[in-house]
């Protein structure tokens, strides 16, 4: 008797040692608010038409709201396979974000990717945020945020070299790259690296759809600095599977080349960031050569509140009449580990026939001043 309990107490041990050796994880967040913008326009188009104020319920016043799985397998020695599976939906209508493919949705549009971590670092296969995303969000005091900051004024940069926003394939460095391979290496005294290549997979044309990006990081004494490259072949307007009459081929054309660098310094609960980044289209720079700058300063009253503000300004190097700065501040407010509660601010001045949005998904009319306000909801499970 005392040895078969002896040997199911043995099992149970085992079946439980088993257990912690992997994990499956169910998270997300959703992100929602109500947004006024004092103009509008239907479509990202340097000559859309401004259709006035607009009022609405708004997913994504932070970032967008998503939902993910993700797990990991202890492999031993240090090492684990992970794999993770992420994307974006909008709280107001339940529909999937986007793909590379216009106008098409996608349910894990954000991570769909397996990899291994271990003292070597993490290297993950798959479609995923790109290593500069994160470079531009740890060097902005408004951290890459929907609304008002380095994310937006990047996009406006996409906007200006015809990025039509129907899909995430963008002309200016990349938000989510697939069939991609990304190796992070370990911190080194404060210092870090993280490589990506993507190969396109176009017969017959070796770098038809390939994106390569390189991020050199440094974090320490409160001082975080990025500095980042990527260059892609045949990106947007024109992706491999661009389903336009007549079809455009990926051949390889050097059409995409993004520089970025940028700093943010944290003492004690001060924060301060500036950065300089170029994006062109090597192969026809007379389509998009555009300077990016930005500044932006924070400061944390409590645990729970904090105020953040930036300024974003863009140049046009082939047309000097094209150019626009926009400011943006928001306070954001812990209610709980779980929700938080904030409210933003925005203004921009578009000249010419820039667009740079405020808001990420919100078009603006181009060449016009435009206010935008927004208050909102963040949790997350």
């Amino acid at each position: 008797m005392n040895l078969r309990l002896t040997s199911f107490a043995l099992l149970g041990l085992a079946s439980a040692a088993a257990h912690a050796q992997s994990s499956v994880t169910l998270y997300g967040v959703l992100d929602a608010g109500l947004l006024y913008q004092s103009t509008a326009a239907a479509s990202f188009s340097p000559t859309a038409p401004n259709l006035g104020k607009i009022y609405r319920y708004k997913d994504g016043g932070i970032y967008a709201s998503f939902w993910g799985l993700k797990g990991s397998e202890d492999l031993g020695g240090g090492y684990k396979l992970n794999f993770r599976l992420q994307g974006t939906f909008d709280t107001g209508t339940g529909k999937f974000g986007l793909s590379d493919t216009p106008g098409v949705p996608a349910q894990f549009n954000q991570f769909a990717t397996v990899g291994v971590s271990g003292p070597f670092g993490t290297f993950n296969a798959g479609r995923q945020i790109v290593p500069m995303v994160y470079a531009m969000a740890e060097t902005d005091v408004r951290g890459a945020q929907y609304f008002g900051s380095v994310l937006t004024a990047w996009l406006g940069m996409n906007q200006a070299a015809g990025w039509p926003g129907t899909n995430t394939n963008g002309p200016i460095g990349a938000l989510y790259d697939s069939n991609a391979l990304v190796y992070e290496s370990p911190k080194f005294y404060g210092a870090s690296v993280a490589l990506e290549y993507a190969p396109g997979g176009v017969p017959g044309h070796f770098q038809g759809g390939t994106r390569e990006s390189a991020v050199l990081k440094y974090s320490n004494y409160g001082l975080n600095v990025a500095a980042a490259y990527y260059n892609g072949h045949d990106a947007n307007p024109y992706p491999a599977t661009f389903p336009a009459a007549p079809a455009i081929p990926a051949t390889g054309q050097n059409n995409n080349r993004f520089y970025y660098l940028g700093a943010q310094y944290t003492f004690r609960d001060f924060s301060v960031s500036g950065a300089y980044a170029h994006g062109k289209n090597p192969a026809n720079p007379s389509r998009a050569d555009l300077d990016l700058y930005s500044a932006g300063l924070g400061y944390r009253f409590t645990p729970a509140l904090k105020v953040t503000s930036g300024f974003y300004y863009l140049k046009d190097d082939n047309n000097s009449a094209n150019h626009s700065s926009e400011f943006a501040v928001g306070a954001e407010y812990s209610l709980s580990k779980r929700t938080m509660t904030y409210a933003q601010v925005g203004h921009v001045i578009n000249k010419g026939t820039m667009n740079q949005t405020i808001v990420y998904g919100q078009p603006v009319a181009p060449g016009a001043s435009t206010t935008a306000a927004m208050i909102g909801l963040r949790h997350s499970f």
